[in-house]
């Protein structure tokens, strides 16, 4: 079946908040420790400079958001974020999602694409971005703080567009 990659509507907050608040209670990948309510999902997706989900066997199953990574004299370097549900890992969600980013940053005249904070436990996460071919640009030693209470190294990667 086909992953289809489109911009959200308002009938996919629901689910969108759902696999959101997965990812942020897994505590190995995005830096928020609160789940999104409803108003917060709504207007968190709404503010973003384009936010999208991923559509597998009728059932939105990923997101991603996109936006600037900075202001001003930054502002042509962009950043995102993605999420696929936990049940639907391993099914390329992830990569079509990031692909999909890819094509839209630059039609939002981006530059760069820039990862300020990859976890370095998230090996699905950096296997797409080099496969891609993002470049690593170094390390934070722990720099992220897993749900553990340990620490992870963070990794910045960037991208021409």
């Amino acid at each position: 079946m086909e992953r289809i990659v489109r911009g959200y509507k308002q009938e996919d907050l629901p689910f969108m908040m759902e696999i959101w608040n997965q990812v942020v209670e897994e505590a190995n990948a995005f830096p928020q420790t609160e789940n999104l309510t409803m108003e917060e999902a709504e207007s968190f997706f709404s503010t973003q400079t384009f936010t999208a989900v991923a559509i597998f066997e009728n059932k939105v199953v990923g997101l991603y958001i996109l936006h600037p990574n900075n202001i001003g004299r930054c502002g042509h370097i962009a950043n995102a974020s993605y999420a696929v549900s936990n049940g639907y890992r391993g099914q390329k969600i992830g990569e079509a999602l990031v692909r999909h980013s890819l094509v839209k940053a630059k039609e939002f005249g981006f530059a760069l694409m820039q990862f300020n904070a990859v976890v370095s436990i998230n090996h699905t996460a950096i296997h797409i971005y080099e496969k891609i071919g993002f470049t690593k640009l170094g390390v934070i030693p722990k720099g992220f703080l897993l749900g553990d209470g340990s620490y992870s190294d963070i990794l910045l990667y960037y991208i021409k567009l």
